[in-house]
């Protein structure tokens, strides 16, 4: 069953995916696990996830664990299509409660309320071609399943 799971090619392309995607979420899970790069650490985005946005506690937990060691999974490739599911779910999130009514473009210019929702969907088309290929050559996962 797990190697299954783990199953991918020995596609470079699905390194760099993974690689991009990994490197690009992993600051924003630190700001939410540790408050580096301006964030509030764990307690901070938890209150924020809860009290102000009224995310259940344990999708708030999710949220910063997928962000964070889904991120770090995606980048040395050891479970793979769970951190690419994570992000996806992330970012879908993201664009449905807070992004969408900011209209496409990001906020280049300031002069939009918010940010759009451009950077989450690419995030989340990088995460569903992961989720559907696996994390391809150098994956952890690729060595597990006897593959590397």
């Amino acid at each position: 069953m797990w190697k299954k799971c783990l199953h991918t090619s020995d596609d470079i392309i699905l390194l760099l995916l993974r690689l991009t995607l990994g490197i690009v979420i992993l600051p924003h899970g630190l700001q939410k696990t540790l408050g580096l790069f301006g964030g509030h650490g764990f307690s901070g985005t938890y209150g924020f996830f809860t009290a102000t946005m009224g995310l259940p506690g344990a999708v708030a937990v999710l949220v910063i664990l997928a962000e964070s060691l889904g991120a770090l999974g995606l980048i040395v490739g050891f479970l793979t299509r769970l951190g690419a599911l994570g992000v996806a779910a992330v970012m879908a999130g993201a664009i449905a409660m807070v992004h969408w009514q900011n209209g496409f473009f990001m906020n280049w210019f300031g002069n939009q309320q918010g940010e759009g929702f451009e950077y989450h969907l690419l995030a989340l088309g990088i995460a569903l071609a992961l989720l559907i290929k696996g994390g391809g050559r150098l994956s952890i996962d690729r060595a597990i399943a006897g593959e590397g």
